[in-house]
């Protein structure tokens, strides 16, 4: 593709504005006497609902999502788009019923919380899964499908990419820490929508309206709810059982993503936020999705040449469809998805293990040190996602490869917190029993997947995740009570003692209450199933 001046100014700006917000927010809390854990690794609770809200999102929607939903897009229309609007429904069960939980307690970490609920076996197994998964889930998988696409348009090689995006990245997060982080993700959300945004509107005027494109698919495309033998592989029973295992763990429990809501000013911010982000979710289906769905109408039409690779549909989107000034804005939009997913798991590593390890050996380390060896974790979890990133290239597919990962991740951890907060009889030992034997189901169930032209495996990957979810459930339940253990006054409080308990608290007045927005968040939801059934 070719870049005028308009393109890389854009591309430049953008990459001078996330370096300088970065170095703001590193000088910012140096202008402080000393340097505090909590204002590097938690923004020192000052995150208010808005910056929490853009956060979640733009921590979510990386360079897997522009390209692999754009893909989905083109070759199975809008049945993906079920990942994003599931997603709104559990944001509502991370609002109502673990984020309270997280702010009264003030946890640095979600370990930190298993700590407090179960066990310090517990917390370890959980700190070095999370550190695990992202590197492995978010990070690389992130930098490759943004090195690809870099490849693309500017024709730079996948491996000067991988380093360059690694070395900037790595720069504003392990320099300003959090702050630094939420505050370039709140930029990147606006660059990423106005991106997006433009390319379908662009999209749209060139295919001849929406009636024109319902009028050039398959009509079965425009449906976002599939029976089954559908050619996405994701008939609608699959997503009402599976969606929830992967969406609680994701959403509430991973901690690159819930440490937004760590770091909120009180417990009304921290509720509100996720739903925000609940209503934002809304959007990659008409953005993303949609975009891919497009692409295939105009080959229809004849509009553009049929595709030699579908994983070039964004690219041959942008280079289609967009003016001078607004390619360089898509770039910056690419970049924008790219940062946002890993600056985030960057800084969610290095306090996992500061906190979870590092801190537990030595407690009394200083907080300056503390941060000295975040930021050296930075750099190290960077290397080695580089490194892992570049062995990406013998997947078949970026999207449906990220989503089996998490969906044999998932079940044993959303199992051990779900009967954390709503089961008083679930024990330390039930738990680390589950978490044990649930990762080694998943690994096992993995692989049986990864070569199912050698065993055989032909069962939904989101319907494994529900059935190892059952497993799990069955091993906590028989595990806990072979060997009960009586909880402490501290634990308990950490247990709701019914589902409504949750809403005890009366929130805001007005429009702003958690209560009203979450009502409004399932009504809309509703509505939009209701007209894309």
């Amino acid at each position: 593709m070719e870049f005028n001046a308009l393109d890389w100014l854009a591309v430049g700006l953008y990459l001078a504005v996330v370096a300088g917000i970065g170095a703001w927010a590193g000088l910012r809390q140096r202008s402080a006497k000393e340097e505090k854990g909590r204002e590097y690794f938690l923004a020192g609770g000052h995150l208010n609902w808005v910056v929490i809200g853009l956060a979640l999102f733009s921590t979510n929607i990386s360079t897997v999502h522009l390209v692999g939903l754009a893909e989905e897009g083109y070759k199975n229309g809008l049945a993906c788009g079920n990942f994003e609007w599931m997603a709104p429904f559990t944001l509502i069960i991370l609002s109502f019923f673990f984020a309270p939980f997280y702010i009264r307690t003030r946890v640095a970490t979600l370990p930190d919380f298993l700590e407090m609920r179960y066990s310090r076996g517990c917390r370890n197994w959980l700190a070095i899964i999370s550190m695990l998964s992202a590197i492995v889930v978010h990070i690389s998988f992130a930098l490759y499908a943004g090195a690809t696409v870099l490849h693309g348009l500017f024709g730079i090689p996948v491996y000067k990419s991988l380093i360059g995006l690694g070395i900037l990245i790595a720069f504003y997060t392990s320099f300003g820490g959090l702050m630094a982080v939420v505050a370039a993700e709140s930029v990147q959300t606006i660059v990423l929508l106005v991106g997006a945004i433009c390319l379908t509107c662009f999209g749209l005027f060139e295919v001849g309206g929406w009636d024109a494109l319902k009028a050039n698919v398959d009509p079965v495309k425009m449906t976002i709810l599939r029976a089954e033998g559908d050619a996405s592989n994701m008939p609608w029973y699959a997503i009402l059982l599976g969606y929830p295992i992967i969406g609680i763990w994701y959403w509430c429990t991973d901690q690159t993503i819930v440490q937004r809501v760590l770091g909120a000013k009180d417990e009304n911010h921290a509720r509100v936020g996720p739903l925000f982000a609940g209503f934002l979710k809304i959007l990659p289906v008409f953005v993303l999705v949609l975009p891919g769905l497009i692409c295939a109408a105009l080959v229809n039409q004849g509009k553009i040449p049929e595709l030699t690779s579908t994983k070039d549909t964004f690219v041959v989107l942008v280079s289609h469809l967009l003016p001078a000034g607004l390619r360089g804005l898509m770039a910056a939009a690419l970049m924008a998805a790219i940062m946002g997913a890993v600056s985030g798991a960057m800084n969610s590593i290095a306090t996992l293990f500061c906190y979870d390890l590092y801190k537990q050996l030595k407690p009394d380390t200083s907080d300056k040190k503390l941060i000295f060896i975040g930021r050296t974790v930075t750099w190290v979890g960077m290397l080695l996602s580089i490194a892992w990133a570049s062995q990406l290239d013998k997947f078949a597919s970026v999207f449906q490869g990220i989503q089996t990962v998490i969906c044999y991740i998932a079940p044993s951890l959303t199992v051990v917190f779900v009967a954390g907060v709503f089961w008083k009889k679930a024990t330390a030992r039930g738990a680390f029993v589950t978490l044990a034997s649930g990762f080694a189901l998943g690994v096992i169930v993995f692989f049986l997947d990864f070569f199912k032209a050698q065993t055989g495996w032909n069962i939904n990957f989101m319907m494994a995740s529900f059935y190892l979810a059952v497993v799990c459930s069955v091993v906590m339940v028989i595990t806990s009570m072979a060997f009960p253990r009586a909880l402490t006054a501290k634990q308990a409080a950490l247990v709701w003692a019914n589902p409504w308990a949750s809403l005890s608290e009366p929130g805001w007045k007005g429009l702003g209450n958690y209560k009203f927005l979450a009502v409004l968040l399932i009504l809309t939801m509703g509505v939009l199933y209701y007209l894309f059934r």
